[in-house]
């Protein structure tokens, strides 16, 4: 078992709940969709954590809501992008 393992970028999560959210009732397949998970990970900051309940004592409600609000921004702005770019 390398370190590694015991950290994790904190937004992985939330990107991939928004992505479902925005995605829902529509077909893509698993290549597209992790392009997008891509492009919106490299648009947001990295926030690396051991343990959930790290970023529950460090974060503000209103950080956290604009945190939510920059997750949201950037899986739109990732889905137009690869849907934009998207080889055919």
């Amino acid at each position: 078992m390398s370190l590694l393992d015991n950290i994790r970028n904190y937004y992985e999560n939330w990107v991939l709940e928004e992505l479902e959210i925005l995605v829902e009732g529509k077909s893509f397949d698993d290549d597209y969709l992790t392009d997008v998970i891509c492009v919106a990970l490299n648009h947001l900051p990295p926030r690396y954590i051991r343990h959930e309940v790290d970023m529950l004592y460090y974060v503000s409600p209103v950080e956290n809501e604009e945190m939510r609000d920059k997750v949201r921004k950037a899986v739109e702005k990732a889905l137009a992008y690869v849907e934009e770019h998207e080889r055919k």
